[in-house]
């Protein structure tokens, strides 16, 4: 667990690094250009993010004794603070907003990566270290490439960081998949990543969810590991889409899981 944990704060440094130095560079126009998150300019991507730093850390402090729980509606007084700077100042005030974040992550001692939980308020329990990072990880990655693909059509998610976003998948694609849009009838699919490797089941039922791989012949979905979760989290769009994705079976295609995972 404890080198698991480390990799991942250490993503977090890394991923940090790369949007920070992006963030300071951006001029005006930029800034309140359209990202590839839905209706939000880069600076409000910058915002959300800065956001929720200041609000995981506010959680992390509190499993730590250094300050109390947040009381009832900081999340929304957050945001609201958030929202009313200007888009220089979102920004900038993410940098230095995840980089407080960050560098408590990585002042954690090793007792403390191991054994400590925190409460985020929306989990049936508190999690782990290596839950929470992750979770950053999943919405700082996502984020990011919102931003990057702007600049760069072939963007992909940050390799360090794939790994880890497969748990918070699981903890999410309930929310996040819409089965409506295929009809209705049941379907589970195996799914098998490259970069890492993993075989896996989405089981596309009245509610979606992660399973283990089909035992009995299943349809196949073979597809890179980042472009699957960007698939799920609805950024799989046809003009960001590598080569070499299949889907056997006559069902289902590509464009149904797209609209399976309508995006966030």
């Amino acid at each position: 667990m404890t080198g698991r944990v480390d990799q991942a704060i250490a993503a977090l440094r890394t991923g940090h690094q790369t949007l920070a130095g992006l963030a300071s560079g951006f001029t005006e126009p930029q800034l309140t250009g359209r990202s590839a998150a839905s209706e939000w300019t880069i600076a409000d991507v910058l915002s959300h993010l800065g956001s929720g730093a200041e609000i995981m850390l506010a959680a992390l402090d509190a499993a730590l004794g250094d300050a109390d729980a947040p009381e009832p509606h900081f999340r929304e007084s957050v945001w609201d603070r958030w929202n009313a700077l200007s888009p220089r100042r979102q920004a900038d005030d993410f940098v230095t907003s995840n980089e407080v974040l960050v560098r408590r992550f990585e002042g954690l001692d090793r007792l403390r990566r191991d054994n400590l939980r925190s409460d985020l308020g929306f989990l049936p329990e508190p999690v782990d270290v290596l839950t929470l990072a992750s979770l950053r990880l999943n919405e700082f990655t996502l984020h990011t490439w919102d931003v990057a693909v702007v600049f760069d059509r072939a963007a992909t998610l940050a390799p360090e960081a794939v790994e880890f976003l497969f748990e918070p998948l699981r903890l999410l694609i309930g929310w996040i998949g819409r089965t409506d849009a295929l009809g209705g009838d049941r379907t589970v699919l195996t799914v098998r990543t490259t970069d890492p490797d993993r075989l896996l089941g989405l089981d596309l039922g009245e509610t979606v969810s992660l399973v283990t791989a089909p035992a009995d012949p299943a349809p196949v979905l073979d597809i890179p590991a980042e472009a699957f979760l960007r698939l799920t989290a609805g950024r799989l769009a046809p003009e960001h889409t590598p080569a070499g994705i299949s889907v056997d079976t006559a069902r289902l295609t590509l464009d149904d899981l797209r609209k399976a995972f309508p995006g966030f």
